[in-house]
């Protein structure tokens, strides 16, 4: 019995956590320039970010891939407009690609 509670109960735990982590990651998103140029769900300068999230559902490595455009930059993937790399950590750029992915 001890060996189902202690995983049930940790699942538990870290769904519990999930609604307070996408409030953080939408929060760092707002405090950054991302929003200059994109939205949720509709098409700005860039991509709506579920639009994002449906291109690379699935997708093996989306978290690094995108982690890596966000923090470096990127051209030519969504049309001409280039996009600038951005003032984030590592850690935020990761925090912001999971996020993204989680978009529906």
């Amino acid at each position: 019995m001890k060996k189902v509670l202690i995983p049930l109960l940790a699942l538990g735990g870290a769904l519990s956590l999930q609604p307070a982590l996408a409030q953080d990651a939408e929060a760092l998103f707002k405090s950054k320039p991302c929003a200059a140029c994109h939205n949720i769900d509709t098409k700005m300068v860039g991509p709506a970010l579920k639009d994002v999230a449906a291109k690379y559902a699935g997708q093996e490595g989306a978290t690094e891939l995108l982690a890596g455009r966000i923090k470096n930059g990127t051209q030519g993937t969504w049309g001409p407009m280039p996009m600038p790399p951005n003032p984030v950590t590592e850690e935020e750029a990761k925090i912001l690609a999971e996020w993204v992915l989680t978009l529906k």
